[in-house]
């Protein structure tokens, strides 16, 4: 699902909101999420999961072309632990 299909599923349960304040909303909670973690914070979800930024140490690398070795620095990298409900809800048969 991409964003604009979330806003558009989101618009149409909630007719009663406009638009674009539903586009407001979706970005905004997008936003603090990136800023938290930009921060270094974590961010919990309850019953969906937690956003969270791991480091990966630097390490020797090759390039695939050439073979060539190549140092790769140190690096966050965003990382999300899904929460109980959603790993329940995603192991349950198919509803028709």
């Amino acid at each position: 699902m991409t964003k604009a299909e979330l806003i558009a599923r989101l618009s149409a349960k909630n007719p009663q909101l406009y638009l674009r304040d539903i586009e407001r909303i979706v970005s905004t909670i997008f936003e603090e999420i990136s800023e938290a973690l930009a921060d270094g914070q974590r961010v919990e979800l309850r019953g969906f999961g937690a956003f969270s930024v791991k480091t990966r140490d630097s390490r020797t690398g090759r390039n695939p072309k050439t073979g060539e070795i190549v140092n790769v620095s140190q690096k966050h990298v965003p990382f999300f632990k899904a929460g109980k409900t959603l790993k329940v809800r995603l192991n349950e048969p198919l509803r028709s």
